[in-house]
């Protein structure tokens, strides 16, 4: 493996997006794998990246598409239209504002941008090696020739919002300038910029600081007047050190944060976050709602290390999880089956529920793992449910499951219109399911099968016939 290679894979794989604290967004948590000096993948691809960063350097352009959310703002955001879902895409070669105008334009055409898909976000790298003699953040001259200002209006151009990565240390992951002792000047230029998202990293800083560090300077951004959605890292470096992490105080400060690593294009590293995170969710779920979000990281659909149906498992626990929905791919090159996925509406609409309730992993038997998320509507005391379930088995074929509403949790008395989110056919099954009628379905190895469950009165029970039917 080359050392650009190493890169691609360890580092850059885990754009953060930062969002304030006026926005909302979403968020989840990752699994660590260490070295045999336990440090990270992605601490050990950063550590190269400063060894042999240059301004020749082929750095990755981190491209970031941010979803919409409803927001509901705490004090600058307003915009009830205004969504906190993003979509994230890495293009692996030497960046620069035109790689990154290209894909702006084709969030529109292929139609990201119709879905929500909002948030252009501008990762590591993109900076000069020093400040100005004024002591600004300064693009780097050679790949934004135009400058962020230019690049941020031409992104606004197309309907679309911008953001960029900086970092709370001294320098950024790459080495670049970090924010540490400049905080104020460089929320400000950020306004001046026009920029409305703001990454703020960790490297090159001192983690125990970090609880009043990153306050600070949400409080700085929020000073400019102008909303911009903060994303907050701290968690994910005081996780690894075994530190009592304040996530009242984050969701107080921060729209979305990271809890944990960064994610590799694998099915291996995305199922690990997923178990990590389901062993957090009694202690994380609770601090998730409007406006401050647990992200997982990013969605690998569209790349090379998740199958067709791998992929669609993604996209369901991310949807169940609440989770920011950043594309890490080259929207150019995603081919049709991957593109439905990321476009699925109907998941979408799940993952953006109004309520924002944060779902988790119930249960765990023969092979399959059933994640639940409480979601509109809500009528009663009862409400609608999304239910994935995901088969972590190996054994070759589609495996036949079947468990009663109420196992799930579903007590509705009137029942329940079930649909199929991944089903050719996205209309409600013929009947209502009552909370002791059986759900069956055939989940394919390491595939979902994705469920809607709302709240019914209809009183069509189903019968015998139909209740034999599974779901695929």
């Amino acid at each position: 493996m080359s050392p650009s290679d190493y890169i691609i894979l360890y580092y850059e794989r885990g754009i953060k997006v930062k969002r304030r604290r006026n926005d909302r967004h979403h968020s989840a948590a990752m699994g660590l794998l260490f070295d045999r000096r336990g440090n990270t993948r992605a601490q050990r691809a950063r550590q190269w990246a400063r060894a042999h960063a240059t301004d020749g350097m082929a750095c990755m352009a981190a491209l970031q598409v941010h979803y919409g959310l409803r927001s509901v703002s705490r004090r600058l955001c307003q915009d009830n239209n205004y969504f906190s879902f993003y979509i994230n895409n890495l293009f692996y070669t030497l960046f620069s504002e035109q790689l990154f105008m290209r894909a702006a334009d084709l969030l529109v055409s292929e139609g990201y941008a119709d879905l929500g898909y909002k948030y252009v976000i501008v990762d590591d790298c993109w900076l000069a090696k020093n400040r100005s003699a004024d002591g600004k953040l300064e693009a780097d001259k050679k790949r934004f020739p135009s400058g962020i200002k230019a690049l941020s209006d031409y992104v606004h151009s197309k309907g679309l919002k911008f953001g960029l990565y900086e970092d709370w240390g001294t320098k950024t992951c790459a080495g670049y300038p970090g924010v540490l002792g400049h905080e104020e000047l460089d929320a400000k230029t950020f306004a001046e910029w026009d920029v409305d998202y703001v990454k703020l990293d960790g490297c090159y800083s001192n983690v125990r600081h970090m609880d009043k560090g990153y306050p600070e300077f949400g409080r700085h951004l929020n000073n400019t007047g102008r909303p911009m959605v903060y994303s907050c890292s701290w968690p994910a470096y005081q996780e690894e050190k075994g530190m009592l992490i304040d996530y009242a105080s984050m969701a107080k400060h921060c729209n979305l944060w990271r809890n944990y690593d960064d994610i590799d294009d694998s099915w291996e590293s995305m199922i690990k976050i997923a178990d990590y995170f389901a062993q957090k969710q009694e202690f994380w779920a609770q601090y998730a709602g409007p406006g401050h979000w647990n992200d997982p990281d990013m969605l690998l659909i569209g790349n090379f290390g998740l199958t067709y149906d791998q992929s669609k498992t993604q996209m369901a626990i991310w949807a169940v999880l609440a989770a920011p929905l950043l594309m890490s791919n080259k929207l150019i090159e995603v081919q049709p089956q991957f593109k439905e996925i990321l476009q699925n509406k109907e998941v979408i609409k799940v993952n953006q529920d109004n309520l924002g309730i944060q779902g988790t992993r119930v249960f765990r038997d023969k092979g399959i793992d059933i994640w639940t998320r409480k979601i509109e509507p809500f009528n009663d005391g009862y409400y609608s449910y999304a239910v994935a379930f995901v088969s972590r088995r190996v054994d070759g074929a589609p495996y036949p499951y079947n468990i009663t509403l109420e196992d799930l949790g579903l007590k509705n008395p009137n029942g329940y219109s079930i649909t199929n989110l991944y089903g050719k056919d996205k209309s409600p099954a013929p009947c209502i399911y009552k909370p002791n009628d059986p759900v069956k379905v055939r989940v394919i190895p390491s595939g979902v099968v994705f469920l809607l469950m709302n709240i019914d009165d209809s009183n069509k029970p189903c019968k015998d016939n139909s209740r034999s039917q599974f779901f695929k």
